[in-house]
């Protein structure tokens, strides 16, 4: 039996399967560079979404810039139910929903969560080359507690690198080895 969710609308009423009514997390595909412009628009009609940033610095023969880029260059997670997928495929600079045979692909709430603490960290998220095995660890203690993510050393220094699936996308953070198990 299907479970039907009903709203009034100026005074029409309205029904859907419930399926439908549930938010989900997806990942819009942007045109290049528009993923801080796609998220403006998405803030403007009060769809909730998720751009990771990471800071960089660049040195240019006059000064040093700090920058905000995407940590996922070209996609921006967004949560929303079916029936507001039209809604957002019309914003300026989405190219797609990320998804297979016609079907947007759905995230798990647990890896927005990772991302979100993943980016809120002081320990500097970056960019990292996709993988997908390595020597899985899990994070102990600290902001990051509970994450699990594969181990790689780089400069003398451990990061722990948490992958998205579905983007085959991967962001490190730098840990304490007593902080591991």
């Amino acid at each position: 039996m299907i479970q039907m969710v009903s709203e009034q609308s100026s005074g029409v009423s309205v029904q859907w399967p419930i399926e439908t009514a549930i938010s989900q997390w997806h990942v819009v595909y942007t045109s290049a560079n528009h993923e801080k412009r796609v998220s403006q628009q998405l803030q403007e009609r009060s769809v909730q979404h998720f751009l990771p940033l990471y800071e960089s610095v660049r040195s240019w023969k006059d000064r040093r810039v700090k920058l905000q880029l995407p940590l996922f260059p070209g996609y921006v997670f967004v949560r929303l139910s079916s029936w507001e997928r039209p809604k957002v495929l019309q914003v300026p600079g989405i190219a797609r929903l990320v998804g297979f045979n016609g079907q947007p692909a759905v995230l798990a709430d647990e890896e927005i969560e990772a991302l979100r603490t993943y980016t809120m960290t002081p320990l500097g998220a970056e960019p990292h080359p996709y993988l997908r095995v390595g020597r899985r660890v899990r994070i102990q203690r600290g902001t990051l507690a509970g994450i699990e993510g594969i181990l790689v050393r780089r400069k003398n220094t451990l990061r722990v690198v948490l992958s998205v699936e579905l983007i085959m996308r991967s962001v490190s953070v730098e840990v304490d080895a007593n902080d591991l198990e």
